[in-house]
C-alpha cells in the first residue's frame, strides 16, 4: 500500500494534468463543459504544491563541489520556499570585477567568464472569432489559442576553446497569437547557445544594480576595497529542494511578471466592466482560476536553476533548458457552453522570464602547471607537447590558460596538460594576478608544482605555492609531481644538488614523485613525461 505522503503526491500530479489537458482540434461544448468542470471540482489546487522538480536533467548537471556559504534564513512550513542568504560575491560576473581591478590582462581573444541577459519569449494571445458563413451571420466560436514563446537552450559542443564568441544578450521569440477558424499561433523561436565543454552556468545578479551598490558602498567607507564590499553584502534568495520533504537548498526560484489568477482576460465588443458582474462570467471565472494556478505551479517546477550551477563538464547530447517560455493563451473557442453561446473573450499569453547569467569556463585538463612567473612552465609545456605557449623573460608572460596534448607512443594514452598564469606569494588576497585562472585546473587529477632549481630557496617557494593554492590539505586530494626546472644553471655547484635534495625528501614524506630537468636544454625532458603520464593516470 502506498503512503499518505505519496499518494498525495500522485493526486496533486494527476490533477495538474487534468487541469491543463486542454481540448482541442475543434472541441465541442460537451467537452467544455467537461473540462470546465473538472476545474470546478479541483478547486483545491493551489501555488503552494509548487515543489515537485519535473526537469530532472537539472538533477544530472547540479555541481558537485558545494563551494561558496550559504546561510538558511528559514524553512517551510515556516515559508514557501527555503530562504537563503548568501554574499553577492558568489552571484556576479568576473569580468564585472574586473573593470575595478588594475591587472585586467588579456591575450588573444580567450574569454572565460560572460554574464548574459536571457529572456524567453511571451505567449501569443487567443483569439476572439466567430465562424462565418453564406447561412449565418454568426456562428460558433472558433478563435485559436496563442503560440507558446520561444525558450532559451544552453549546449556543450566541441570545437570551442573560448566565450569570446557569446553574445551580451539572448532574446527569444514571441509566440504568434491565434487566429480565426481554430488555428493556434506559431511557436516563439528558440535560441541555443553553444559553450566549450567545461563551462558551468550559474544565476547572477544584474550588473547594473551590482554597480550601483558597489558604488554607494566606496562612497559610504572609502576603506573597504571591492572584494570586501561584494563578501560582506549580502542577499537573500529563495530556493528549494529536490522534493517537498526535502530542506536541503538546491535550486533557485526564478519569477516570471506575470498576471495575477483570475486576470489575462482579452475582451472584444462588451467591455471588462459589463462580464465582471454576469453570474455566468464569475461561475467560469473561478473555473478558469484553477486553470491558471496549474499554470502557475507548472512554471514554478520549471523555472529554477540550481544554486550551484548547471556543470557542463561533458559534451551534451541534448540542449539543457535554461528559460522557458510562456504558455500561449486561449481562444474563445474552449469557452463554449450551454450558458455562454457567444463568449466574445480569450485568455493572453503567459509571461515570459527574463534573468542573468554568468558562463564560466573551467578547461578540463588531466594535469596543471603551477609555479611562479618565469619558473619555465611554458617552456616545457613548449617542449612536452603540440602548445604554443608565449614564451618571455618578463613576470606574467603567461596571460591566459593554454593546453597541450601529449601524444605518447603507439598504444600509449594521450593527456593534456594546462598552463595557467604565475602565482605570487599573496595571490590569495588578489595579488599579481590573483587566483582567478586556478579555476583552469582545478578539475585536473594531478598538478605538477614548477620550482626554478635557480631560487635562493626553492623548498620555500614550493610551500608558498601550496599555501596560495588552498593548503597541505587540498593538494593531497590531487596526484602531485614536483619538477625542479633550470637543473642547468649552477649544475656543478654542490649547493645547487643540496636544494634539490631538500625538495625530493619533502616530496618524498608526502607521498610525492619529483624530478629535476632543464627544459630549454631539454634534459630529462622523455623522463618527465613518463612521470607526468604516470600522474595523469594514477588513481592514488
Amino acid at each position: 500500500m502506498l503512503p499518505l505522503k505519496r499518494i498525495s503526491k500522485l493526486r496533486t500530479a494527476f490533477i495538474r494534468l487534468k487541469s491543463t489537458n486542454i481540448p482541442d482540434n475543434a472541441p465541442t461544448l460537451m467537452e467544455n463543459e467537461e473540462w470546465l468542470g473538472t476545474l470546478d471540482d479541483n478547486a483545491e489546487l493551489n501555488h503552494d504544491a509548487n515543489v515537485e522538480t519535473k526537469n530532472l536533467i537539472f538533477d544530472k548537471h547540479v555541481t558537485k563541489n558545494e563551494r561558496f556559504p550559504i546561510k538558511i534564513i528559514s524553512t517551510p512550513p515556516e515559508t514557501k520556499y527555503i530562504k537563503v542568504q548568501s554574499p553577492i560575491a558568489n552571484f556576479t560576473s568576473i569580468n564585472y570585477l574586473r573593470q575595478y581591478n588594475k591587472h585586467n590582462h588579456t591575450q588573444g581573444n580567450f574569454v572565460d567568464v560572460r554574464i548574459i541577459q536571457c529572456r524567453s519569449g511571451n505567449g501569443g494571445n487567443g483569439c476572439v472569432s466567430f465562424l462565418r458563413d453564406a447561412n449565418r451571420r454568426v456562428g460558433p466560436p472558433d478563435g485559436g489559442d496563442g503560440g507558446d514563446g520561444g525558450s532559451i537552450y544552453v549546449q556543450a559542443v566541441e570545437g570551442m576553446n573560448s566565450l569570446s564568441k557569446l553574445k551580451t544578450k539572448y532574446i527569444a521569440g514571441d509566440g504568434q497569437a491565434g487566429a480565426a477558424t481554430q488555428l493556434d499561433g506559431s511557436r516563439g523561436k528558440n535560441i541555443l547557445i553553444t559553450v566549450p565543454k567545461g563551462t558551468v552556468v550559474r544565476w547572477c545578479m544584474d550588473p547594473k544594480t551590482v554597480r550601483t551598490l558597489v558604488d554607494t558602498e566606496i562612497k559610504n567607507d572609502g576603506t573597504r576595497s571591492l572584494k570586501d564590499i561584494l563578501r560582506e553584502t549580502e542577499i537573500d534568495i529563495d530556493c528549494y529542494g529536490r522534493s517537498r520533504e526535502d530542506k536541503k537548498p538546491k535550486y533557485i526560484q526564478l519569477f516570471r511578471e506575470q498576471y495575477e489568477t483570475g486576470e489575462g482576460w482579452l475582451f472584444k465588443d462588451k467591455t471588462k466592466d459589463y462580464h465582471e458582474v454576469k453570474d455566468w462570467f464569475k461561475k467560469l471565472n473561478r473555473n478558469v482560476t484553477q486553470y491558471d494556478r496549474s499554470l502557475n505551479v507548472e512554471e514554478a517546477s520549471k523555472d529554477k536553476i540550481p544554486l550551484y550551477g548547471i556543470d557542463l563538464d561533458e559534451i551534451t547530447d541534448k540542449p539543457v533548458c535554461l528559460l522557458e517560455g510562456g504558455k500561449g493563451g486561449l481562444g474563445n473557442m474552449h469557452f463554449l457552453t450551454s450558458v455562454i453561446r457567444n463568449p466574445r473573450f480569450a485568455k493572453i499569453g503567459r509571461k515570459s522570464l527574463e534573468s542573468y547569467f554568468m558562463f564560466e569556463l573551467k578547461s578540463i585538463a588531466d594535469l596543471g602547471l603551477v609555479g611562479f612567473p618565469n619558473a619555465g612552465k611554458s617552456t616545457i609545456l613548449n617542449k612536452i607537447s603540440n602548445a604554443t605557449p608565449r614564451i618571455g623573460s618578463w613576470e606574467f608572460t603567461t596571460l591566459r590558460p593554454t593546453i597541450g596534448t601529449i601524444m605518447r607512443g603507439p598504444g600509449e594514452k594521450t593527456f593534456t596538460v594546462a598552463d595557467i598564469p604565475g602565482i605570487i606569494e599573496g595571490a590569495h588576497l588578489d595579488r599579481g594576478m590573483g587566483l582567478e585562472f586556478l579555476k583552469h585546473i582545478e578539475r585536473s587529477k594531478g598538478w605538477v608544482f614548477v620550482i626554478g632549481l635557480n631560487e635562493p630557496d626553492p623548498l620555500g617557494t614550493l610551500k608558498i605555492l601550496i599555501n596560495e593554492v588552498g593548503g597541505l590539505d587540498k593538494v593531497k586530494t590531487k596526484n602531485i609531481l614536483v619538477v625542479c626546472n633550470k637543473a642547468d644553471i649552477d649544475a656543478n655547484n654542490p649547493e645547487s644538488m643540496n636544494k634539490y635534495m631538500k625538495i625530493q625528501d619533502f616530496a618524498e614524506l608526502q607521498g610525492w614523485d619529483s624530478i629535476p630537468i632543464s627544459a630549454i636544454n631539454e634534459e630529462n625532458i622523455d623522463v618527465l613525461v613518463d612521470k607526468m603520464a604516470h600522474c595523469a593516470n594514477s588513481d592514488t
